[in-house]
């Protein structure tokens, strides 16, 4: 950003990552024949390989070796991925279990639930008017829970795995293409040992399913690396405010997904606590652009 001007190029970063995380769905849905977890260390094993890769294009291999050696940052990193591990198998579950509207609802209240994060972990203080949109969004998953009888724990499961998951990123030492590296290797040798003992016992998908899920599968690491390294980009290069903005793009496409394409449920319960929700997203959003044009108009000479 310079003179007040908004990078155009890290908007459409931004939007592409969101986008494609928007559309997920879609993909992972024409994966419904493999288990979630067999998706999920696909994803890890060839995003391992692909990141590698890229690391080695870009000579990076003595920093990452010096930051494994170090037994903090490699356990940091570890339980980043475990997290990430947790939040991509879930939600593969949600979205091929037939569920993409919950999955949605994980990734609105998301935001909130970091707030609060914040606030509990590192000791940051809520202005009075942004405690008003987390009780609201509080109030909205209380009441889809009471109404309809069931706690929306994938929702719940992939707002806090990816809440602890932002946490932990927020105190980690490296740069995002080194940390999501670590991540995926932490996770690379279970999940290639997952991967040979389906195999072995003929549960294996890769190979045995076809060549367009083959290919699904193997493009996963591609498909998952791509959009966070397009984040990263955007997340340098444009104010955190309009970051805080883009991200109710997937979200909303997931829903849209799940409602229009999918014909999920949508019924006046759900109507009534997701709408709930959203007012307390759009409560958020809108006191944190006043208060950063108060904050503008202030530091303006007289």
């Amino acid at each position: 950003m310079q003179n007040g001007t908004i990078n155009r190029t890290g908007v459409l970063f931004g939007v592409g990552a969101y986008l494609a995380w928007g559309f997920f769905p879609l993909y992972f849905k024409a994966l419904q024949n493999v288990s979630a977890v067999q998706i999920m260390f696909h994803r890890v094993v060839w995003s391992f390989f692909f990141l590698m890769l890229i690391i080695v294009l870009r000579k990076q291999i003595p920093p990452l070796i010096k930051a494994a050696r170090q037994p903090r940052t490699l356990l940091m990193y570890a339980l980043a991925g475990t997290l990430l591990g947790i939040n991509w198998s879930v939600y593969i579950f949600g979205v091929n279990s037939g569920q993409v509207v919950e999955t949605s609802l994980g990734y609105f209240i998301n935001p909130l639930v970091s707030v609060a994060m914040g606030v509990i972990f590192l000791r940051e203080r809520l202005r009075l008017l942004q405690w008003v949109p987390v009780g609201l969004a509080a109030v909205g998953v209380l009441y889809l829970t009471l109404e309809l009888g069931d706690l929306p724990w994938i929702a719940l499961a992939l707002a806090f795995s990816f809440g602890f998951y932002g946490l932990l990123k927020k105190v980690s030492p490296l740069g995002s293409l080194q940390g999501l590296t670590l991540e995926t290797g932490a996770l690379f040798l279970p999940g290639i040992i997952y991967l040979v003992f389906l195999e072995v016992n003929g549960a294996g998908a890769f190979g045995h399913a076809g060549w367009l899920t083959n290919g699904l599968l193997a493009l996963s690491g591609v498909v998952t690396a791509i959009p966070l390294l397009m984040f990263a980009r955007a997340a340098q290069s444009i104010p955190l405010w309009t970051v805080g903005v883009l991200q109710y793009i997937a979200p909303t496409c997931q829903f849209l997904i799940g409602v229009m394409i999918y014909n999920e449920p949508f019924d006046q319960t759900r109507v009534i606590g997701f709408s709930t929700i959203w007012a307390a997203l759009l409560l958020f959003t809108l006191e944190g652009l006043i208060t950063r044009r108060r904050a503008q108009i202030q530091q303006l000479p007289v």
